[in-house]
């Protein structure tokens, strides 16, 4: 099997397309049944397709043309059996998650939805053949290294379906407690120990207008404890809610769509040392998302920053294009005057934003640039999905990419990475077919490029990581350990060769967990292990899987 076959998630589909068999099968015209289709596809399908570009999955604007209705429900039912049995694909590829739990008359109404929008062949959308095949040949090499792990426990569900636990983002308090806190992007913050997690705070009580869906990321996006936490009593969340749920700090024409709301929240507990929280929350501003994909997936604060420095108390906010490029907005996240596809900076004491509810410091680039908003500390993202400082004060953004290259970033105030006309260092068309990256063959437009990058014949989704610094295991110090969303891999570059707009080789470790060499995708018995990093107070690291909800730590390397 090629590697460019090997790089497509939902591969399957893109051969459904290539097979013509136009249908004369009627389908449900009613306004009603469309209605409800529709939102069956906003909950189930359009965190991976939609009607004018690839994304995860193939666009679906042809496909009633070219397929069967009663091939595309049995398809539907069973992806995995269609492909085995009809199409005889290699098992390493990604298909399509079943949708057996669709009672028959909702899956009537998806394809009516599906079916009322169908159109012809965009010619802007055609594959040129000046696009790249392979964009990165250089395979991810793997090195002589084995990263020991050890299982400790599994996060309490909050579903009975797959991903059985959320488990998301784990934060430290920078301050002699150093409690440590891992949230459940379904609304839950832990306290985390090596034993079990004992909950902080629950969203579903406390917010009724919060959601975790439709979308892979929607939900409680990122949490973080203001530096002076245990003075104050301040924290923030990034979570999402529904369209329209209150007017929006930030906007675009109401023409386009609104999928759903992404929201910054101050909260005050009433007693930092409690176990539990109790207080009050204040809203910061709120965000229109054009789709449920690349929202505010990441808030920091710079955990090396002192009281005497400028940035110290300063909130990150990464912000992505929220699916505006691949659903056929990119002026949207392109304008300099829009916070999409950016991290921003405020000062969540200050009140000189154009709401009052937060400051713009004076040392933003752009504070008093009127072509660009002043909350934007970099631009060019996609979806900037972790912000992290390594020891030796570098901001390190990772980038998950659409369809051909995942990226590691070196943030820098001012500078613009690229997006959405740069993948890792490629060109994409957003007005085209963004399946396809092109070679810049001298393309000078300054944008900046990331420190390291993959291709998809090597993974699907970045999942960033932390510079092991610490004596404790020496084969690690140093390095800057990450992986793979989608293929569990666990992958490493050297710090200190993570360098502005320089790439850097990516190495890959062998893994021994529980003393037996074995990898995440044969543990959690799933082809999307759902991989994510943690660091501990101790500088110690932890791997946790939301597929089924396990959670690891690092404990040798040799």
């Amino acid at each position: 099997m090629s590697t460019k076959l090997l790089k497509t998630v939902f591969i399957v589909l893109f051969c459904i397309l290539s097979r013509i068999s136009f249908s004369q099968t009627k389908y449900n015209l009613d306004p009603k049944s469309i209605q409800t289709g529709k939102e069956i596809f906003e909950v189930q399908c359009a965190a991976c397709h939609n009607f004018t570009q690839n994304g995860i999955g193939p666009q679906l604007s042809q496909i009633i043309m070219k397929r069967e209705k009663n091939w595309l429900i049995s398809y539907l039912k069973n992806p995995q059996k269609t492909m085995a049995e009809e199409l005889n694909f290699d098992k390493r590829v990604i298909a399509m998650p079943a949708f057996a739990h669709l009672k028959k008359n909702e899956v009537e109404d998806l394809l009516a939805f599906i079916n009322s929008r169908q159109s012809k062949p965009d010619p802007k959308r055609a594959i040129s053949p000046d696009g790249l095949i392979n964009p990165i040949p250089e395979s991810i090499k793997k090195s002589e290294l084995t990263l020991r792990l050890k299982y400790l426990y599994t996060a309490p569900a909050t579903s009975d379906k797959i991903p059985l636990a959320r488990i998301n983002t784990m934060v430290v308090l920078n301050d002699a407690s150093k409690k440590v806190f891992l949230s459940d992007l379904r609304g839950i913050v832990y306290h985390f120990n090596e034993k079990e997690l004992k909950p902080y705070l629950d969203f579903k009580k406390m917010v009724p207008e919060y959601i975790h869906v439709p979308g892979l990321a929607t939900g409680l996006g990122s949490f973080a404890f203001h530096p002076d936490f245990l003075k104050n009593g301040l924290f923030y969340t990034a979570h999402s809610e529904k369209a329209n749920s209150k007017k929006p700090d930030f906007n675009y024409a109401d023409s386009i769509k609104i999928t759903l709301q992404w929201v910054l929240t101050e909260w005050k507990t009433n007693n930092p040392a409690s176990e539990t929280f109790e207080g009050t929350r204040r809203e910061l501003f709120r965000i229109d998302m054009v789709s449920q994909i690349h929202g505010m997936q990441e808030i920091t604060f710079n955990p090396y920053a002192k009281p005497s420095d400028e940035d110290y108390g300063l909130l990150y906010i990464g912000i992505g294009d929220g699916g505006s490029s691949e659903s056929g907005y990119p002026f949207i996240c392109e304008n300099p005057k829009n916070l999409w596809s950016s991290v921003l900076r405020i000062n969540p004491s200050g009140n000189n934003s154009k709401n009052g509810k937060y400051g713009i410091p004076e040392t933003n680039p752009f504070k008093t640039d009127k072509r660009f908003a002043g909350e934007v500390y970099c631009r060019g993202f996609r979806n900037p999905n972790r912000i992290y400082w390594t020891p030796d004060g570098k901001m390190i953004i990772s980038d998950i990419g659409h369809t051909n290259v995942e990226e590691l970033n070196i943030g820098q105030k001012g500078l613009d990475y690229g997006w959405p006309y740069r993948e890792g260092t490629f060109i994409i068309k957003p007005d085209a077919n963004m399946k396809q990256v092109f070679d810049l063959k001298g393309n000078t437009k300054s944008y900046t490029w990331p420190s390291a990058q993959y291709d998809h014949d090597e993974g699907y989704a970045i999942s960033a990581g932390y510079v092991y610094n610490e004596n404790e295991i020496p084969a690690l110090k140093g390095k800057y350990i990450f992986g793979d969303i989608v293929n569990g891999k666990v992958l490493f570059v050297e710090n200190k060769d993570l360098n502005l707009g320089q790439i850097t080789n990516i190495q890959e470790f062998t893994l021994e967990i529980d003393g037996k060499i074995d990898n995440f995708r044969n543990i959690c018995n799933n082809n999307k292990t759902d991989l994510r990093f943690g660091q501990g107070a101790n500088g110690e690291i932890y791997v946790y899987t939301k597929t089924d909800g396990r959670i690891y730590k690092v404990v040798g390397c040799e």
